[in-house]
């Protein structure tokens, strides 16, 4: 199900923006079973996981830094477009607080990103190995099975949101469930909220928050201060649903590559399907079939909608 499936990671690659929703009405409807309905929503998230690689988009990060006495250590605002490498979902910087990259910190990106590429490719195969899931940045996720037997879905009830009509249920994880490893700890001492689309069978939205201080790896791979908090909704563009905002506060860190201790809030906007016969290259030049480049607006710093 992904009820937070890229919970530890999800900060830095959300996807993408607003348009309008045409409302539906909410009806009242029998409520589905539980398990059911999140087992349903797991197979729906990896179809639709596969049609936003097709998509391109422009990323908004606003991020406030916190020394240990609660004063302002650092903001930042960075602007990036998002695509996929080989089914690696990455974010290349091209604004760092409104200003272009240099050439010098421009080379150091794409560097960058053949890195985040080639290490995602690595992880993935790690964890294929163990038998256990990833998501398009290589990095573990739960199954619905798996998340239902750490913590409780309960409350259901209809709602709607954003004008479509949605299945509304609390997660509570279960302190003493037996854990198969550290990770599965997020979720163990998770609680929160999610919201379904009734029709789509899909997570729309989530919030929720660490009960818990934990680590994992002595606090290198993972570091989740008590009372951290998240939330994220999606928005159906075209034929799939991408997240379309998210905000963090509290103090983490995961894999030494991302994490604050402040806030952080990340919109989307400007998404692009390109085509079929289109590819994107390392550099991010879109190509047609005849390896032509296709014209690429300028980036514009995205705004919240």
């Amino acid at each position: 199900m992904r009820v937070t499936a890229t919970l530890l990671g999800c900060f830095l690659f959300p996807a993408v923006a607003h348009t309008q929703e045409t409302p539906v009405q909410v009806q009242a409807a029998p409520l589905p079973d539980i398990r059911t309905l999140m087992l349903e929503v797991e197979a729906n998230q990896k179809k639709f996981e596969a049609l936003a690689n097709d998509y391109t988009y422009r990323v908004h990060l606003d991020r406030t830094e916190l020394n240990s006495n609660g004063s302002v250590k650092k903001h930042e605002v960075i602007d990036s477009e998002s695509f996929t490498i080989d089914g690696v979902r990455v974010n290349k910087h091209v604004l760092m607080n409104g200003k272009p990259l240099t050439p010098d910190e421009a080379a150091k990106e794409n560097e960058r990103l053949d890195k985040t590429v080639a290490d995602a490719k690595k992880n993935r195969e790690k964890l294929e190995d163990k038998d256990r899931a990833s998501n398009a940045q290589g990095r573990e996720i739960l199954t619905a099975s798996r998340i239902l037997e750490l913590g409780e879905f309960s409350n259901l009830h209809a709602g709607e949101f954003a004008g479509r009509p949605m299945w509304i249920a609390d997660y509570a994880g279960d302190p003493k469930a037996k854990t198969n490893s550290e990770f599965e700890k997020a979720f163990r001492d998770l609680v929160g909220t999610v919201w379904i689309d009734q029709h789509d069978h899909v997570l729309v939205a989530a919030k929720g928050h660490f009960l818990k201080d934990f680590k994992i790896g002595f606090g290198l791979v993972v570091n989740i201060r008590k009372d951290s908090e998240f939330s994220f909704h999606a928005i159906k563009v075209g034929d799939t649903w991408l997240r379309q905002e998210i905000d963090g506060s509290g103090n983490m860190s995961y894999l030494l590559f991302g994490g604050f201790n402040g806030s952080i809030h990340i919109v989307t906007s400007n998404y692009k399907r390109y085509r079929a016969n289109a590819t994107i290259r390392p550099n991010n030049n879109v190509v047609d079939e005849n390896g032509k480049p296709l014209p690429v607006d300028p980036v514009q710093p995205a705004t919240t909608p």
